[in-house]
C-alpha cells in the first residue's frame, strides 16, 4: 500500500518552518522503526537555514494505516522562538496530511525518448564533433531536459534520466499542492486547537499523555489507606 503524505507549515511563520524540519527527522525515524519504506518526493525550503515550509513523502507498507493514526492531523510544538527571543508566543502548530484521491505519476524509463546531438558552446557553437549531448523527453507528460555535462553519451543519458525523473515528480507534486491548498488551510484552521502529537523544547522532546491512570489509582489507594487508618 502507498500513501502520499505532506508535512506543512501552512501559512505559519518561520518558527513553524523550523518545526517542520525537526518533525521530519522524528517522522522518518519512527517510519524506519515501523518498517515503513519512504521516499522524499518534494521539499520546499524555508526562509532560513535548517527550516522547511513543507515536505512531501511517498510511504510504502502493509501497516501504513496503523502507523499514520498517530500522525495525521495538527502537531503542536511548545517552546520559545529560536528566531525571536522576546516573542511571547509559545505554541506553534503545523499539519500532517494525506493527499487522498490523487495518484502519483509512475515514472518508467521506457516512456523516455532520447535525441542525441553535438554539445553546444557559447553562441550555439558545436564544441565537439560527435553526438554526445542528450535531450530526454518523458512522453506521457511532455517534460524534457537537455544534458551535455559529459563527453560520454552514455553518462549524459544517465544524468538525463535522473534529472528528468526529478522534474516529472516535482511537477506532479506542484499540481497536487494546487489542488489540495484549500483543504490544507481548512485542516490547519479546524485542528489548530486539537493536536494529535505534542513536542516541546529546543531538543524537540516528545510529550505523551499518560492514559494508564496509574497516578489516579495510586492516589485512590493512598486515600483508602488513610481512610482505614482514620477508622482504626
Amino acid at each position: 500500500m502507498e500513501k502520499i503524505i505532506q508535512i506543512t507549515s501552512g501559512r505559519g511563520p518561520l518558527e513553524c518552518q523550523w518545526v517542520v524540519a525537526k518533525l521530519l527527522k522524528v517522522f522518518l525515524e519512527e517510519a524506519k522503526d515501523n518498517n515503513i519504506d519512504y521516499e522524499i518526493i518534494h521539499r520546499e525550503n524555508g526562509d532560513e537555514n535548517l527550516t522547511l515550509k513543507s515536505v512531501t513523502l511517498l510511504l510504502k507498507s502493509k501497516n501504513i494505516n496503523e502507523f499514520l493514526k498517530n500522525w495525521l492531523g495538527s502537531i503542536l510544538w511548545t517552546g520559545k522562538s529560536t528566531f525571536r527571543k522576546l516573542h511571547k508566543r509559545s505554541n506553534w502548530f503545523i499539519g500532517v496530511f494525506e493527499l487522498e484521491g490523487l495518484e502519483k505519476i509512475n515514472f518508467n524509463e521506457k516512456d523516455i525518448q532520447f535525441q542525441t546531438t553535438r554539445s553546444q558552446g557559447s553562441g550555439g557553437q558545436n564544441v565537439n564533433k560527435v553526438n554526445t549531448a542528450v535531450r530526454a523527453t518523458h512522453v506521457p507528460t511532455g517534460q524534457s531536459i537537455f544534458v551535455q555535462d559529459s563527453r560520454s553519451q552514455l553518462e549524459n543519458k544517465k544524468f538525463s534520466i535522473a534529472r528528468l525523473k526529478e522534474k516529472v515528480l516535482e511537477q506532479n507534486i506542484i499540481q497536487l499542492q494546487k489542488q489540495m491548498q484549500e483543504t490544507w488551510n481548512n485542516h490547519l484552521n479546524v485542528q489548530r486547537g486539537n493536536p494529535i502529537r505534542i513536542f516541546s523544547g529546543t531538543d524537540f522532546k516528545k510529550n505523551y499523555q499518560d492514559k494508564s491512570f496509574k497516578k489516579e489509582r495510586n492516589q485512590l489507594k493512598n486515600e483508602l489507606k488513610n481512610y482505614k487508618n482514620d477508622l482504626n
